[in-house]
């Protein structure tokens, strides 16, 4: 009789599972526990829930639950499945059965799944009777569920067979299966770090940009519920909301880490085709790699380690704020040679590996050196890096609170000054170090102002993001030479459509959405509406029209003829859906008569709250101040009425900034 090659066998599949029961029963008893709750909560409630309030239930579980159980659940799967590759006795015992590699493998790579599966499985069955007696059942939502489900079940799966057929002992598999996922990221981290404490400008510790290579953290930041919604009315008689229509955003991230798993899975079974059963114990089962995992832990030790070498023996006793070269490659050196060693003796399953190894040991301090020298003298050119305006899509700049957008085409001009004003900072490098850190000795007090921070971010037409920030020290000596960072700084922010900017009034998408308004006087706050914060803002762009608000001041006096009144803006923004926040804080002064006439006209304020703080604290701003009450305070009872003055200065696309204020007030009507 001719034989026939299998791919599964039946036997050996029942064996997995009844072998490995406690496993996926235990995790099928705790996930059933979820929707029995909820179906208890329903009964004693007596309520229903709509079908597509459920489905996004579903699609929030898949977007950050899902994702973060399956990296935990998967590799005790792969754990138990491939355990008999971890031991010499055991895989000799199963590659005498009568089964081929390739059955072996596609089996229990199966009987793997299908333990993946049954908890899910037993929860959605149990999801789905709940959803029946709450009349809540969404096919196309379902559907989309269980895709979404089986998909990051495989990828999480296959990623750990892979790494079991990378790796030949068992305490090894989820070390390496924990730090691959989280490699892009602790990379990101390292390298984030280091150019912070070298290069000038940079500020940030984590970027993202390889973010994709760690599929959880992807997964969970980028899978989004869009749930939108629409009124409706209720048999009361009351307006309510229902949901309209719910979306699993970035779905397709799920297929693509399924194609990666597939791919994963291919190479795992072209491992364990070649994979040598006297591997069984060691770390490396797969000979070309083992260089890799020594310098990998070699270079992972150096600069994480290095890292806390520094911060612990030279940092905390000769503390800079940037680090010094010579000390971070001791360090790097030092924390790189453990690491190399460590991995040379699990490697080599023995403790004597020094000897021959001085070629080695100097590679890892030359490295260190290098790593260290190319960050302090910035062989890239990264510091001095500033895109030209053809090859940005948007430049944001944040300074004194506020958020300027601006776009090519619509703010050349503009963009330029901000260029400008960027290399003039790079150029200042060593001033604004030494000022920032040692201070400067200004004749008259009022004269310097430390710790500005600006915060320049260029978004590339290639989608690439250069972003920078600097903490400023401006003098008053600098602001009267033109061609300083101080005085290119004072004149962009003093730019009257950089006003218009700050107030969002640029076409830049953002949109007044709230507020809030703390009066001082009476110690209560009140929250701000669209419809008020809009009427405020437009009352604000008034009175910057005519000169009354805008100008920056550096020096802060604080002489206290300001109202005694804390007005925020809050903004929102929708881009890809993606809502991006903004806000801004208005000083209000009692030349800013347009928006002092809306606050009055809202009800927000009245007449007796209109008090500089040099009125409600008269103590704290001058010793002198019953002598000179008349002339330090304003009657507030006579307001300007500002119905005659008209605005030229606003864009005719901003009809709403040039309005009367009895006109931005119908609110009142």
């Amino acid at each position: 009789m001719q034989s026939r090659t299998l791919c599964f066998n039946g036997t050996l599949f029942r064996k997995n599972l009844s072998r490995f029961w406690p496993l996926w029963g235990l995790a099928s008893f705790v996930g059933a526990l979820f929707p029995l709750a909820l179906f208890l909560q329903l009964v004693r409630e007596h309520t229903r829930v709509d079908a597509l309030e459920m489905t996004g239930a579903y699609y929030a579980a898949v977007s950050w639950a899902v994702p973060a159980l399956s990296l935990c659940y998967a590799v005790l799967c792969a754990m138990t499945v491939w355990s008999y590759l971890y031991n010499a006795r055991s895989v000799s015992l199963m590659h005498t059965l009568p089964i081929r590699r390739r059955g072996i493998f596609f089996t229990n790579f199966l009987s793997g799944m299908a333990m993946m599966l049954i908890p899910y499985a037993v929860t959605g069955a149990l999801c789905v009777l709940v959803s029946l007696y709450a009349h809540a059942i969404d096919p196309v939502g379902l559907g989309i569920t269980i895709l979404a489900v089986v998909g990051e079940s495989f990828f999480y799966f296959a990623s750990a067979t892979f790494v079991a057929f990378v790796t030949g002992n068992i305490f090894a598999l989820p070390a390496l299966y924990f730090l691959l996922h989280f490699l892009a990221v602790l990379a990101d981290f390292l390298v984030s770090s280091f150019a912070q404490g070298f290069l000038f400008g940079f500020n940030s510790s984590y970027t993202g940009v390889v973010e994709f290579l760690s599929p959880t953290v992807h997964l969970t930041g980028h899978l989004r519920v869009d749930m939108e919604y629409a009124e409706t009315m209720t048999a009361s008689g009351h307006v309510g909301r229902a949901v309209a229509s719910v979306t699993l955003e970035n779905g397709w991230l799920i297929a693509v880490y399924a194609l990666v798993g597939a791919v994963l899975l291919a190479l795992a079974y072209g491992a364990y085709r070649r994979r040598h059963s006297e591997s069984a114990g060691d770390v490396m089962a797969v000979r070309w790699l083992r260089p890799v995992f020594r310098w990998g832990i070699t270079v992972l030790s150096g600069t994480l380690g290095g890292l806390l070498l520094y911060e612990l023996f030279w940092r905390s006793f000769q503390y800079s704020p940037t680090y010094e070269a010579l000390p971070m490659a001791v360090c790097l050196a030092v924390a790189g040679i453990i690491g190399y060693y460590a991995a040379s003796m699990l490697l080599a399953k023995s403790l004597r590996v020094f000897r021959g190894s001085w070629k080695s040991l100097l590679a890892v301090a030359v490295l260190s050196a290098a790593f260290c020298g190319a960050l302090h003298f910035d062989v890239l050119g990264s510091e001095s890096r500033i895109p030209t305006l053809d090859q940005v899509k948007r430049v944001e700049l944040r300074v004194q609170g506020n958020t300027y957008t601006l776009y090519p085409g619509q703010d050349d001009a503009l963009i330029e000054q901000v260029r400008t004003l960027h290399q003039a900072i790079t150029a200042d490098e060593a001033y604004i170090r030494d000022a920032e850190y040692n201070g400067l000795m200004p004749e008259e007090e009022g004269n310097v102002s430390y710790g500005n921070p600006l915060r320049l971010t260029y978004t590339l037409r290639t989608g690439a993001v250069v972003e920078r920030f600097y903490s400023l020290t401006i003098t008053r000596d600098r602001l009267a030479q033109s061609d300083t960072y101080d005085a290119l700084l004072d004149a962009l922010v003093r730019n009257e459509t950089m006003k218009q900017k700050r107030l969002h009034l640029g076409g830049d998408g953002y949109t007044p959405d709230g507020g809030s308004i703390y009066v001082e006087r009476r110690g209560e706050v009140y929250d701000l509406g669209s419809r008020e914060a809009q009427a405020i803002l437009n009352a604000v762009a008034q009175d910057a029209a005519v000169g009354a608000w805008g100008d920056p001041d550096w020096f802060g006096s604080n002489d206290g003829s300001d109202y005694a009144l804390n007005l925020d803006l809050s903004f929102t923004r929708q881009e890809k859906n993606i809502t991006y926040n903004d806000w801004i804080t208005i000083t209000v002064r009692p030349s800013m008569t347009y928006t002092t006439a809306c606050l009055l006209k809202l009800g927000l304020v009245t007449e007796e709250d209109l008090v500089t703080r040099a009125q409600l604290y008269p103590s704290q701003y001058y010793k002198e101040y019953e002598e000179t009450e008349e002339a330090v305070l304003p009657d507030t009872a006579q307001v300007i009425e500002p119905e005659e003055h008209t605005v030229e200065a606003l864009p005719s696309g901003e009809a709403t900034a040039t309005a009367a204020v009895t006109g931005l007030v119908v609110l009142n009507a």
